[in-house]
């Protein structure tokens, strides 16, 4: 399910994008000051951000060229303001689309539904494969953690590639043995566990704050969705 951030200092707007977009399948959360979107697009991962510009104590066109220091994360701005040269300054900002107030609200959920396609229709032709920090690059053979290029090995690398093309699947010992060496697992458990330590190292010395890869106990082994 995707997730979106909304953040918008007016309650009856947030609410309504709210439920249009929750009844529309979507993960919904909302903020209502520009530092505390920019504070939950940090701390969180999102597939998209809807951003009023007119927020207080930080503005929209601030919080989006702070983010786009860091992420990539689609953005559609929803403004009050109509003029061509700020939509035309949003837009090269990083800004992926402009709504202007008032809305129709069933145009919102088609133009998120439609930047999400686009975005998932990119991703999967460049082979593109992210969770949380990290990130995958199928085409160029290339694996990240917070945009800083990790050194795997060949087998290491299998194993990441399997865990983010299915994100949400517990991988048994013998599932990752016979999938990544392609032999019949004979029940020796060295060599996966060996290479699950590395993995965990080398994500640790990338990143410390966090722990990727969950141990889950009696069935295998998956990518830590926990915050």
């Amino acid at each position: 399910m995707c997730k979106i951030l909304i953040i918008e200092d007016n309650k009856d707007v947030n609410f309504m994008l709210y439920e249009t977009l929750s009844e529309a399948g979507y993960k919904l959360c909302s903020a209502y000051t520009g530092i505390e979107g920019v504070h939950k697009i940090k701390n969180e991962e999102w597939d998209l951000i809807l951003l009023d510009i007119m927020l207080p104590f930080k503005s929209g066109d601030a919080v989006l060229k702070e983010v786009r220091e860091f992420s990539d994360v689609p953005v559609i701005i929803i403004s009050a303001k109509d003029m061509v040269r700020t939509k035309i300054d949003l837009l090269k900002l990083g800004a992926d689309d402009y709504i202007t107030k008032p809305f129709d609200l069933e145009e919102v959920a088609a133009r998120v539904e439609t930047l999400l396609r686009r975005v998932r229709r990119q991703k999967e032709k460049e082979q593109i494969y992210t969770f949380k920090e990290l990130a995958l690059n199928g085409n160029a053979k290339r694996f990240y953690v917070m945009e800083e290029e990790v050194e795997l090995t060949a087998k290491e690398y299998l194993i990441m590639e399997l865990f983010l093309k299915n994100q949400d699947k517990i991988f048994t010992k013998a599932k990752l043995y016979e999938t990544i060496w392609e032999e019949e697992y004979l029940g020796d458990d060295n060599t996966v566990k060996t290479h699950i330590s590395n993995l965990r190292n080398k994500l640790k010395n990338a990143n410390s704050r966090e722990e990727y890869i969950e141990t889950v106990w009696g069935l295998g082994y998956r990518l830590n969705k926990r915050l």
